[in-house]
């Protein structure tokens, strides 16, 4: 394995002097919409495990141990109607996006599958199904990584480009992401608005940072209540984002989940917030992928 010396903890950053991405067209933000494509690949007792998953659902966080089939069915709506829901507003738009999927999610609904592999969505593979990477062996995060990209590859006929884990990384997810090779990224951290490189052993390799802020997570957890407030705390942001970017362009993520945005009153946020940056010109609506790339051919490491 590779050292550790990636996992030494930066508080500097850019600095006060920023650095300058050069998007495409001079763009002033580039902002990915994430879709998290998860359900079915969530902790349930019919998968062996002892308890339903209940996190990011209308019912809380769990409280009972055992089946869940009400949270259950909550999942399901995920994939049976917030999926198309919110792939239908950015399609109507024309604007690409990037689902982070579950490999086991994703071979649930096949359908959903076939979707991504025409559509204008890239894949970052999200894991195999919900663990906690930090509880694996060496040998079993190994190998869940390779069948999380094989399983992906072989339904949506593309390796995904970048990683984000469920529950965040072990010591281990980037040395093991690295010696696995094809990935160009990977998102675990939450720590800048600009991709970053970082040491690994002898190699470089890029992080394009997440948020967990620019997130509908925060209807579950009692930040946000209706549609509109979402709305103007995305709208806030990256209004802020896009006045800076007229000297220190950066890039935005907005992460979706289909049980939670999917459902209509919700739904109605990211709408606006959609047609809100459509009203702004030298915004980069991009991929994942699209950022690591651009990362990749223009702003290489200098050792």
């Amino acid at each position: 394995m590779a050292s550790a010396s990636h996992l030494t903890r930066d508080f500097v950053g850019y600095g006060a002097k920023g650095y300058d991405p050069r998007w495409p067209n001079g763009a002033r933000l580039a902002l990915n919409i994430v879709l998290n494509v998860e359900e079915g690949s969530e902790p349930s007792v019919p998968d062996g495990d002892p308890s339903s998953e209940a996190a990011l659902t209308e019912g809380g966080s769990g409280s009972f141990e055992g089946r869940d089939l009400a949270a259950e069915s909550m999942f399901e709506y995920g994939s049976r109607v917030g999926f198309w829901r919110l792939a239908g507003m950015l399609e109507e738009r024309g604007l690409p996006a990037t689902a982070m999927a579950c490999a086991v999610a994703l071979q649930r609904n096949p359908e959903i599958a076939d979707y991504l592999r025409t559509s204008q969505f890239d894949v970052c593979a999200h894991g195999w199904r919900w663990e906690h990477h930090r509880g694996l062996s060496l040998e079993e995060e190994r190998n869940r990584i390779a069948k999380t990209v094989n399983i992906i590859k072989a339904l949506t006929d593309t390796a995904p480009d970048g990683w984000y884990c469920r529950y965040g990384p072990s010591l281990n997810t980037r040395s093991l992401l690295i010696e696995h090779g094809g990935f160009s990224y990977d998102s675990d951290a939450y720590n800048e608005e600009l991709p970053y490189w970082v040491k690994v052993g002898e190699r470089n390799h890029l992080v394009v940072p997440y948020s967990l802020t620019n997130n509908d997570a925060k209807f579950m957890r009692g930040a946000v209540a209706t549609g509109d407030q979402f709305f103007q705390f995305l709208r806030d942001a990256f209004d802020v984002l896009y006045a800076e970017g007229k000297h220190r362009p950066k890039m935005m993520s907005v992460g979706l989940h289909l049980r939670v945005a999917g459902h209509p009153g919700r739904a109605a946020g990211v709408q606006r917030f959609l047609d809100h940056v459509s009203r702004h010109d030298g915004v980069w609506v991009c991929r994942r992928g699209d950022i690591a790339r651009h990362w990749h051919q223009h702003h290489q490491p200098s050792s």
